[in-house]
């Protein structure tokens, strides 16, 4: 019982920073290729259907453990706009959301001639949370009968700005309170919104040049109880073919109150190769809850369908 006492005080700034959010939880999966996992802006940017799935087991080893599980498409529709899908499936104990949310986006182009774009996205999401209490002990909870579950829908807000290399997104998730009606609750809070911001450059001598590097920085901001986390992050690539890379990577996650105290370190490889990509990741729990689990880890594969060649460069 100690043992799982103090499992439950390591683990608590990590079960807070996801507790009831009715969103697909952000770590870094928009990092394997996937930033529109993150931004519904990013739909309809690239001349194919992108197509990438996503599976992430946090703490192995360790019972009714997070798991999450994601299937995300997009597509460019016409010239100038680009539509998205992202379905999902996440389980944390005896908790599970599922949900969905569709996108769409309009590109914009500000200056054709130094590649300056301005992309603006809405997105409907779709959410049910649900308490398994089927599965608790009778005996030790009389108090909690009935279906505990509530659907919940929900708006997204997109913004990206790039010029050449330059990208920044900010973004406004879960814009209406909830309804928590279901759990008859004085302390579930029902302010959804959380705020994302993610920016970063692309560093290359000269544009034909194979080798890449991006410095990359995301922060996440939850209005319900002031949190706020930050991940610095960096990539290398190596460009093969027309459209091919190997890829690998770093980042660190840190509340912004602890920012010399990182939650999590997580490297990340990855490749892609004609039409198929792969990528994982894995973290390095910075604190005693590594001693009781294989760790986290994280793994992406996706496809590329339907390539084609748009009109306008603001869908590149």
């Amino acid at each position: 019982m100690k043992k799982i006492t103090l499992l439950i005080l390591l683990a608590f700034p990590f079960l807070e920073a996801r507790s009831q959010e009715l969103t697909i939880p952000q770590l870094s999966q928009y990092l394997s290729d996937s930033p529109f996992l993150m931004s519904p802006a990013y739909a309809g940017i690239g001349n194919l259907v992108k197509v990438r799935a996503n599976g992430l087991s946090q703490w192995v080893g360790i019972k009714d453990a997070p798991n999450t599980q994601s299937l995300s498409a997009d597509v460019r529709l016409g010239n100038r706009s680009g539509i998205g899908m992202i379905l999902y499936n996440d389980s944390n104990g005896e908790t599970q959301q599922r949900g969905g949310k569709v996108s769409f986006a309009h590109h914009l182009t500000l200056d054709r001639h130094k590649d300056q774009f301005l992309s603006l996205a809405f997105s409907f999401n779709l959410n049910q949370f649900r308490i398994h209490i089927e599965n608790f002990d009778p005996n030790d909870d009389l108090a909690i009968v009935g279906d505990k579950a509530s659907s919940n829908p929900n708006f997204d807000l997109g913004f990206l700005y790039r010029k050449e290399r330059f990208y920044l997104s900010m973004n406004a998730s879960n814009l209406l309170n909830k309804d928590f009606e279901a759990f008859n609750s004085l302390y579930e809070p029902n302010i959804l919104r959380n705020y994302y911001l993610y920016s970063g450059y692309s560093f290359r001598r000269h544009r034909r040049d194979s080798f890449e590097v991006e410095p990359s920085i995301f922060l996440q901001y939850f209005e319900s109880d002031k949190r706020s986390m930050t991940d610095t992050n960096i990539m290398f690539r190596w460009h093969g073919f027309p459209g091919d890379f190997l890829s690998a990577g770093l980042t660190a996650r840190f509340l912004n109150d602890q920012l010399g105290k990182p939650l999590y370190i997580a490297p990340m490889v990855g490749f892609k190769t004609g039409d198929f990509y792969f990528g994982y990741s894995t973290q390095i729990i910075m604190n005693k809850i590594i001693g009781y689990s294989y760790g986290t880890h994280q793994l992406t594969v996706g496809v590329d369908l339907m390539q084609g060649i748009s009109n306008c460069t603001c869908t590149y």
